[in-house]
């Protein structure tokens, strides 16, 4: 018996299952191949769950549950679910970076919204590459999708201590180099510090762009602070299941969403919340995607005018699951007042102002308010001068006060291997004052822009009570890196940018409020310099590395490819 047409020919699935045609029939049949029949999928929107899960990424260890749990909520809409793995962007495993593969995601992300009957997504992610990626991606591709943060692990305790994943890694790491921790300590912390699945329970980077794509409108209500493995997070998979359904229905796609208003309120989220210094290389890439030319010079304007609220770790002492309990992102959301344009359309319909309306801080402490914050201005800042002439960006919530107006000697490292060689080194003259420049650091030279800029403190500086120092270079750190440290200097050394010219002994001049960043160097030398420097050959020569580095921009402009920027919309694929 011929099976009766879609009563939603609307829906882009529609193309694939309704025709009375040999392809119709082979895209039915398939499915009913699958056990599937037609009360199942015909007339139904067709709800993708876009799926980061590995047995590799702790971030996601829950997701096999919470996919059970979306597809619940899609079934209760009367939608259709499919699961769609795609690939895994584990922070802690993956090699020399997950930097090097967010576009990648992004491009599977938007490939594979185009090219199958998708009338929907639930684009499922958390750790930190995964969420920017595929909001790339659902961009490009612009169906309907909603984003399911993964939700940030439980806080971890040894002994009396309260601990945070990464910050707290890099503090005892150090302390055992000092020679004040022993190795049974330390073999107790590594069996205690992540204690649940989940992304990092600081605000790190996962935590940030999470906050962030609930700020833009690409969440729930409050779905960017809730634990991974508490039963809010399993009822949140389900109402975002179920929603996915309904903007189906609507066709509200991510154009109908992100606005020029929705990335200002990205920014001002990211400086608020003491966000990671990744957030502004992704915030950028997210833009340019959906067409709107932002620049670093709008992150320095909002910088300026917004208060960070959040006393969350590396900026504060508090974590992830105290801030969920203080009242979470949509309580600081509210405190923020006029800082937060609260006309933006968001994925449930509503405004960001309808969503946070009334959402009450339990914490005062945790969560502050805009006449008591842990800082007047935003938690990042955005230098330029003549080391840095494209911009590069400092976390001062997380440096030491006393560095932040400092003139030293730099000791210049020309790439990782190099300053593992020679940190410990006595010859190499580091001392308190000195300032430590990595190189070759950046999307070209690392290549991937890996998060090495939290530079390591040399050990006999560490035995002296030293723990900090001017750190600079072209790369990134992690978010929940702490420490005096510029990072994603622009131009990149491996381009030829003026990092690429520093010497060992050359002055640099640090001025944080001043927002400069300067090599005290005659622009003469600095001219003969640059006439005898010579590029660092490719690390790639083939395959996707290659294309890598052939398309890849700099840190100022996202480092997304270039021919992934916003522009003439790609077609749907043809059906014959």
């Amino acid at each position: 018996m011929t099976s009766e047409p879609s009563q939603n020919p609307e829906l882009p699935s529609s193309r694939w299952f309704d025709p009375d045609s040999l392809r119709g029939f082979g895209h039915r049949s398939r499915l009913k191949g699958m056990g599937y029949d037609d009360q199942d999928f015909r007339g139904k929107p067709v709800i993708a769950i876009l799926n980061t899960w590995s047995d590799l990424n702790t971030c996601h260890s829950h997701f096999p549950e919470r996919v059970k749990e979306v597809k619940r909520g899609i079934w209760q809409m009367g939608g259709f679910p499919v699961e769609i793995p795609v690939m895994s962007l584990g922070e802690m495993m993956m090699k020399p970076t997950t930097m090097l593969y967010r576009n990648l995601l992004a491009m599977e992300t938007e490939e594979v919204l185009r090219c199958h009957p998708i009338d929907a997504a639930v684009l499922m992610g958390g750790c930190d590459k995964t969420v920017p990626a595929m909001i790339m991606g659902a961009i490009s591709a612009n169906r309907p999708a909603i984003f399911l943060p993964a939700g940030p692990m439980l806080k971890a305790r040894w002994k009396d201590q309260t601990l945070g994943s990464g910050s707290d890694a890099w503090k005892y790491w150090d302390e055992r180099r000092a020679g004040n921790l022993c190795d049974e300590s330390w073999g107790e912390i590594e069996n205690c510090i992540a204690r649940s699945a989940g992304t990092c329970m600081t605000m790190g980077t996962a935590s940030t762009m999470a906050a962030i794509a609930e700020s833009m409108g690409m969440t729930l209500p409050g779905a960017s602070s809730v634990p991974a493995v508490i039963s809010e997070h399993a009822r949140l998979a389900v109402a975002s299941g179920r929603r996915a359904v309904e903007m189906a229905k609507e066709n509200l796609r991510p154009a109908d969403i992100l606005t020029e208003a929705s990335f200002d309120n990205a920014i001002v989220t990211s400086m608020a919340i003491g966000g990671s210094t990744n957030a502004i290389v992704h915030i950028i890439a997210m833009a340019r995607r959906a067409g709107i030319p932002l620049t670093l010079e709008r992150f320095d304007e909002l910088s300026r005018t917004t208060p960070v609220l959040a006393n969350v770790r590396p900026a504060g002492k508090f974590l992830m699951e105290d801030f969920f309990d203080a009242g979470g992102l949509r309580a600081l959301l509210e405190q923020l007042g006029t800082h937060i344009d609260r006309s933006c359309r968001t994925v449930n319909g509503c405004t960001i102002g309808d969503n946070i309306a009334g959402a009450e801080v339990i914490d005062t402490d945790i969560i502050r308010s805009v006449d008591n914050p842990i800082s007047e201005s935003g938690g990042t800042f955005v230098l330029r001068g003549n080391l840095a002439p494209a911009g590069c960006v400092v976390k001062p919530t997380a440096a030491s006060p006393r560095l932040l107006n400092h003139t030293g000697p730099a000791v210049v490292f020309d790439n990782y291997g190099d300053l593992k060689a020679k940190l410990n080194d006595p010859d190499a003259g580091i001392t308190a004052d000195s300032v430590l420049i990595l190189r070759n650091a950046g999307p070209q030279g690392g290549p991937g822009f890996p998060e090495w800029g939290m530079l390591p403190i040399p050990d006999h500086l560490l035995k002296q009570g030293v723990r900090d120092l001017v750190r600079i270079s072209d790369a990134r750190m992690s978010g929940t890196s702490y420490g005096t440290c510029i990072l994603h200097v622009a131009p990149e050394a491996a381009v030829g940018g003026p990092l690429a010219l520093v010497q060992t002994g050359d002055l640099i001049e640090l001025n944080v409020e001043q927002r400069s960043l300067r090599l005290l160097v005659d622009e003469n030398e600095l001219a003969q310099r640059k006439a005898a420097w010579t590029p660092p050959p490719a690390r790639y020569q083939r395959g996707y590395g290659a294309m890598f580095l052939k398309h890849v921009t700099q840190a100022d402009a996202g480092c997304d490819f270039d021919f992934l920027h916003h522009g003439a919309q790609t077609p749907d694929p043809d059906i014959y």
